[in-house]
């Protein structure tokens, strides 16, 4: 696990993350979220995928745990907001995946699962 930094137990700052699910991906092009923190507050930008743009913001638990609102613009036009809760798991290779239960403002909710991209294959991507 990462030092602790900011008083919570995971340093997201810095970090990057993919989601595969069905909705956004498109073929082997995923959304990626480039994610930063100070202190207790964290905020991300995320494309890719079917995702023309994106944007998360909210707080870190001293455990580590997101509690998160975002808000997309999917490629087909449709906007899609809400918020959720991101409990993290540390991997073997100390990589870090978060369990994302999702609540979204048109009543609908889930469970997504978005995991962190290696720092080496982080080099020379930007967001859209």
């Amino acid at each position: 696990m990462a030092a602790q930094r900011h008083g919570t137990a995971i340093d997201y700052d810095g970090r990057a993350f993919r989601s595969s699910a069905a909705e956004t991906a498109s073929g082997d092009d995923v959304p990626t979220g480039h994610y930063h923190q100070h202190e207790d507050l964290v905020w991300a930008e995320f494309s890719g995928g079917k995702v023309r743009t994106g944007r998360l913001v909210g707080r870190c638990t001293p455990e580590g745990v997101l509690h998160l609102v975002y808000g997309q613009v999917l490629d087909d036009g449709r906007i899609v907001a809400g918020e959720c809760v991101s409990v993290p798991q540390v991997l073997q290779d100390g990589r870090i995946r978060l369990r994302e239960q999702w609540h979204r403002v048109d009543g609908s909710t889930g469970v997504s699962w978005i995991e962190e991209v290696p720092s080496s294959a982080r080099h020379g991507q930007a967001s859209r």
